[in-house]
């Protein structure tokens, strides 16, 4: 009996977080592409105009971005302007709580077989890189070792110290102007 009441207050806690991560993960995707040249490097190899959507199947929780030339992403939040050109989805919500909450590595999410990509593969793995590259300057290196596949050994304390403040003072902001609006 207890466990029938537990069962969707769970469910509803994890949707609660996955969205509240891809809201956070979006607006820190367009702020570390405005801070760290690798990062716009890596996106430069992609085509200027792609939407790129992470989400949970069929109706759940997303984030889409879109890259806006010159390495740069811009976050659309939940709505697209256009059909998706990539997208990366969890087959379950307990799929994608297991990856935002550093439990698992993309990478071991994708041989589970707990993810899809619609799209071109070559741009799914390029923005698991940047992913991957985001989630080593934000969280703690402890944290960001569990959730890329693996760690930058170029990547200082100093230079992440900098370039996170950066990009969570760029995403501050955006919730503000967001909140604003």
């Amino acid at each position: 009996m207890l466990l029938k009441r537990i069962q969707p207050m769970v469910f509803q806690t994890r949707r609660l977080y996955v969205d509240i991560m891809f809201q956070v993960m979006g607006r820190a995707l367009q702020a570390v592409s405005e801070v760290d040249e690798t990062v716009q490097n890596d996106a430069r190899a992609l085509p200027e105009g792609l939407l790129f959507e992470m989400m949970v199947m069929p109706d759940g929780p997303r984030l889409i971005v879109e890259h806006t030339g010159n390495g740069h992403f811009h976050y659309h939040g939940e709505s697209a302007p256009r059909p998706i050109d990539l997208s990366i989805q969890f087959k379950h919500i307990a799929h994608a709580f297991l990856v935002l909450s550093f439990q698992e590595k993309t990478a071991e999410a994708f041989a589970h077989d707990r993810m899809l990509v619609d799209g071109d593969l070559s741009y799914a793995v390029r923005m698991t890189r940047v992913l991957n590259r985001l989630e080593a300057f934000i969280l703690p290196k402890l944290i960001a070792k569990r959730a890329v596949k693996e760690y930058p050994d170029s990547l200082h304390l100093p230079e992440k110290l900098i370039s996170a403040a950066r990009i969570y003072l760029k995403v501050a902001t955006n919730f503000v102007e967001t909140a604003r609006a």
